[in-house]
C-alpha cells in the first residue's frame, strides 16, 4: 500500500470569496492531503501569492511559462487525484465549459483526469443568468460537478443565492470524492426530499432538560449531499453542534419531539423521500416546572413522571402517500434478549420504513463522531454492511440506496 498522501489541485478563482479558500486549504491539509494551490490573476488580487504557499508548502504559479521544462500546465492536472475550484466565479464556470486555457487553472482543467468539483460564488443575478445556467448543465453533462451555492449575505448589502458553501462542507465534499468519485451525480433532481437531524430536547424546568448525545452530522450530511445530487431539501433540524447549514437546502430550526413530529409532518405531505436521521426523545416530563427545581435538605427528592412521546416514524409510515420512500435511523445496542442487528430488525418490520440504517451506539461510536459505519437493512430483507467512513460517505451510500429503490418500482 502507497504512503503518498491525495494530492489535491486548488484552484481560486477572482472572488471575494477567495479568502475562504484558505480555511478550505487549512482543511485539507490538517486532514492529510498534499494540496497544490494554482490560482487566478486576479484571485490573487484578494489573497497574496505568500499566503497560499504558507498554508500548503508548494509553490503558486498562475501562468503557463514558469517551470516550462517540466511543462505544469500539463503535469499539475495529470498528477491531481482531485481538482476543486473555490471560488468558481461566472468568468471561470464559462471557460471551462467552452475549454478556453488561457492561464495554468484552466490548462490544469484540461488535463485532469480526475474527479473535478466546482465550487460557485458570485451574486444571485450572475448565478441565474441564461448564461451561466447553461455552463453549469454543460460542466455536469460531463460528469464534473458543479456544487449548488448557499443562500446568505453576498458583497455588500446583498443577499440571495450565490454565497460560496461553507468551507467545512467544502472539505467534507472532498473527501467524499476522493473515496468515491462517483458519489455526487444529479440522479435526485426534481425530488422533494426531507430529512430530521440532531437531538431534541424535552424540557424539565427553565433550565433544564432530557436530551441525547446526538450531534446532527449525520443529518446534516444526508442533507448536504442530497442537494448536491440535485434534490429540493427540506432539512428540520433539532439541536446540533456548531454546523454550517447545508448549502442549497431549506433548514427549519425545532427543539422538542413534538415540534419536530409537526414540522417532519408538514413538510413530508408533498415529499418523495423522507429520513428521519434524528435523534427524538421517546419520553417527556408530563409537567414542567414554571420555575428551577431546587436541592432542599428538608424536602424530599423531586419525583419525574414520563409521558411517552409519539412515534414519529411509525407515524410517517401510516400516512404516506403513493410511492412515497421513508428511511429510519436506529440507534442500537446489544443486550441479553438480541444482538444490534437482531434488535434492528425487528424494529424495520415494527415500523414499517422502507429502509433502516442501523448504528453501533457506545463507546465513542456514532454520536459525535466525523465517521460512521453499521448496516442499511431494507423491507425486502436485503442486509448490506456500511464500513467505517467518513458520514457524507454513509450519506452517498443510502442516496444510492434510494434511487435503485425507486427505479425498481418504476420498473414493476
Amino acid at each position: 500500500m502507497s504512503d503518498r498522501k491525495p494530492r489535491i489541485v486548488l484552484g481560486v478563482g477572482g472572488g471575494i470569496a477567495a479568502y475562504k479558500a484558505c480555511e478550505v486549504l487549512r482543511g485539507l491539509t490538517e486532514s492529510g492531503h498534499d494540496v497544490r494551490v494554482v490560482p487566478t490573476e486576479a484571485a490573487l488580487n484578494f489573497v497574496g501569492a505568500a499566503t497560499f504557499e504558507a498554508l500548503s508548502g508548494n509553490p503558486v504559479h498562475t501562468g503557463v511559462f514558469t517551470e516550462v521544462p517540466e511543462v505544469q500546465h500539463v503535469r499539475v492536472g495529470k498528477e491531481a487525484d482531485l481538482v476543486l475550484v473555490v471560488p468558481a466565479t461566472a468568468n471561470l464556470l464559462a471557460k471551462a465549459a467552452h475549454g478556453i486555457a488561457d492561464d495554468l487553472l484552466t490548462t490544469t482543467l484540461l488535463t485532469a483526469r480526475c474527479p473535478v468539483a466546482f465550487f460557485p460564488a458570485m451574486h444571485t443575478e450572475m448565478w441565474e443568468h441564461p448564461a451561466t445556467r447553461d455552463n453549469v448543465a454543460l460542466l455536469r453533462s460531463r460528469g464534473l460537478v458543479v456544487t449548488e451555492p448557499a443562500a446568505g449575505r453576498l458583497t455588500g448589502v446583498d443577499t440571495g443565492k450565490g454565497r460560496l458553501a461553507d468551507p467545512r462542507e467544502i472539505v467534507d465534499l472532498a473527501r467524499l470524492l476522493l473515496d468515491e468519485p462517483r458519489a455526487l451525480p444529479r440522479d435526485l433532481e426534481g425530488l422533494r426530499v426531507v430529512v430530521s437531524a440532531g437531538g431534541t430536547r424535552e424540557p424539565l424546568d427553565p433550565v433544564r432538560y432530557l436530551g441525547n448525545r446526538s450531534s446532527g452530522k449525520q443529518g446534516f450530511a444526508l442533507a448536504r449531499v442530497a442537494a448536491q445530487r440535485g434534490a429540493d431539501v427540506t432539512l428540520i433540524a433539532a439541536h446540533t453542534v456548531d454546523l454550517p447549514s447545508p448549502a442549497g437546502a431549506k433548514v427549519e430550526r425545532v427543539s422538542s419531539a413534538e415540534e419536530l413530529r409537526k414540522a417532519v409532518q408538514a413538510a413530508a405531505v408533498d415529499a418523495d423521500v423522507v429520513v428521519m436521521a434524528a435523534a427524538v426523545a421517546d419520553f417527556r416530563p408530563a409537567s414542567r416546572a414554571t420555575s428551577k427545581i431546587k436541592k432542599s435538605d428538608d424536602q424530599p427528592d423531586p419525583v419525574i413522571t414520563l409521558d411517552r412521546n409519539a412515534d414519529i416514524l411509525a407515524e410517517l409510515v401510516q400516512d404516506r402517500r403513493a410511492g412515497q420512500v421513508i428511511v429510519g435511523f436506529a440507534a442500537e445496542t446489544g443486550d441479553e434478549h438480541g444482538s444490534v442487528l437482531d434488535h434492528a430488525r425487528a424494529k424495520l418490520r415494527r415500523k414499517g420504513a422502507d429502509l433502516l440504517v442501523v448504528n453501533a451506539v457506545g463507546d465513542g461510536k456514532a454520536f459525535g463522531t466525523e465517521d460512521n459505519s453499521g448496516w442499511l437493512l431494507a423491507a425486502d430483507g436485503t442486509e448490506q454492511a456500511i464500513p467505517l467512513g467518513a458520514k457524507a460517505r454513509l450519506a452517498a451510500t443510502l442516496w444510492d440506496a434510494v434511487t435503485g429503490l425507486r427505479q425498481r418500482r418504476l420498473q414493476l
